[in-house]
């Protein structure tokens, strides 16, 4: 991604506080086990902000009438480089990065105590960290014990996530750009775990097949960990076990997508372990699909964000009365929630640098009061997911052929300035799409 990105979005934060210091922190590493870390990953919102993919590092915001900014992080040390690889440097960071200043980390705390002294408000991820608030903590106490010298410090402390949410929300074009590479990189790899999926397999196997298909295409790793649930697992929403031996007759659920350079994907896909839908499998789908069809349609410029769940459950709802697995009326079903037996969760989240993304999904406050709308209006280059299901659990008063059918069919949308786009359409998803490819597959081996 270009630095004049970087550049801009760290001008229209300085912009949206007006006044005051904003600290935005990287993860921190994490230890596995013994000496052993975790693959380290930037903190979704200091990387929006830089681009820098190094650990220990923190940027300042210093809004007014100049605005800048300055980052902190690692010193080059060759004796590390040699063993754990490249570091910037403060020295290099400002060529790099952009900013206007760069020091070592080391130096943080006395430099943050210099940049927050006669500021008015502190901007920070509060209660995020009781570590980190400690450490900020530490250091405004560092700054109220000048009084005595004529140096104040904030008195307002401040979230500053609340801006940061509302400008991840709208996605520029190099963001789109990556995430419609992400999609297309995850919806491979999914149409490679339905040419491998056969009974007698195990989940893991699949899973496997994700995950290669994910980095053979560049992708850094998944973007979350991979259901990837056959037969009654397909009922479970997040299940993670992913060693079960498929079996002849069954569905395969996979809800897997891939990250690529800090952006995630998010695909859902059904299907037949053997193939082909049994005509309960194949109603049950129908109906799924139809369903995210009619929300996707409602979805442009304009809509509430949850005008898409509503057609949805009116489908979903309509259907299973039709299948006879509700006996009340459509109005009856929706109003008492018994269509939740069967679909218990929302049709879609915010999608981008995190899978459930930053942003809020209700609107913004009134201008005459403290309320906010019921929820968020969509704006083009907001991007979000399109997922209904229907998970059909064994009991006695539901027909047996119906048992274990779990079926959940995902997109990613991006709102457009006349409608939406499925970034994820590459996937197959139609019945007749699925079974011809997985035909092809079974019929070479």
């Amino acid at each position: 991604m270009n630095i004049d990105s970087f550049v801009a979005r760290r001008h229209e934060l300085a912009r949206r506080m007006q006044h005051g210091v904003a600290v935005i922190a990287t993860a921190p590493e994490k230890l596995r086990n013994r000496d052993t870390h975790y693959g380290f990953r930037p903190d979704s919102y200091f990387h929006h902000l830089t681009g820098f993919d190094e650990p220990e590092a923190v940027l300042v915001v210093i809004a007014g009438a100049s605005p800048r900014s300055v980052l902190f992080c690692r010193e080059r040390d060759e004796l590390r480089e040699i063993w754990d690889g490249y570091r910037m440097g403060p020295e290099r960071a400002k060529a790099q990065l952009g900013v206007d200043e760069a020091f070592p980390i080391s130096q943080f705390e006395t430099k943050l105590a210099e940049l927050i002294a006669n500021q008015q408000q502190l901007y920070y991820m509060t209660g995020s960290d009781a570590a980190w608030d400690a450490r900020m903590m530490s250091v405004l106490n560092t700054v109220r014990a000048q009084a005595r010298a004529g140096v104040s410090a904030p008195a307002i402390l401040s979230d500053v996530s609340v801006f940061l949410d509302d400008m991840r929300l709208i996605k520029d074009a190099d963001e789109i750009a990556i995430m419609q590479r992400a999609a297309d990189i995850s919806a491979e790899a999914h149409k490679r775990a339905m040419r491998t999926t056969q009974p007698g397999r195990y989940e893991y196997e699949i899973e496997a097949e994700l995950l290669y298909e994910f980095r053979r295409q560049g992708s850094q790793a998944p973007a979350y960990g991979s259901i990837v649930a056959s037969g009654a697992g397909a009922c479970v929403l997040h299940y993670v076990s992913n060693n079960r031996q498929m079996q002849d007759g069954e569905l395969l659920l996979i809800d897997a997508g891939c990250e690529l350079d800090g952006y995630a994907s998010d695909i859902t896909r059904t299907f037949p372990v053997n193939g082909v839908f049994s005509p309960a499998q194949r109603d049950v789908y129908q109906l799924v699909l139809d369903a995210q069809s009619a929300a996707i349609a409602t979805l442009r410029p304009g809509a509430k964000f949850i005008d898409d769940h509503d057609v949805a459950v009116r489908v979903l709802t309509q259907g299973l009365i039709d299948l006879g697995l509700l006996s009340d009326t459509l109005d009856q079903a929706i109003e008492s929630g018994s269509y939740k037996r069967y679909y218990m969760h929302r049709t879609g989240h915010w999608l981008g640098r995190d899978v459930h993304d930053a942003g809020s999904y209700r609107g913004r406050p009134k201008a005459d009061s403290f309320e906010t709308e019921e929820w968020c209006t969509l704006e083009a280059g907001m991007v979000l997911t399109v997922e209904p299901g229907l998970y059909i659990r064994p009991a006695d008063d539901i027909p047996k052929h119906f048992w274990n059918i779990g079926v959940r069919i995902e997109d990613d949308a991006l709102i457009t300035p006349d409608g939406c786009r499925i970034l994820s359409h590459a996937a197959p998803k139609t019945i007749s799409d699925i079974e011809n490819l997985m035909a092809e597959t079974h019929h070479a081996n």
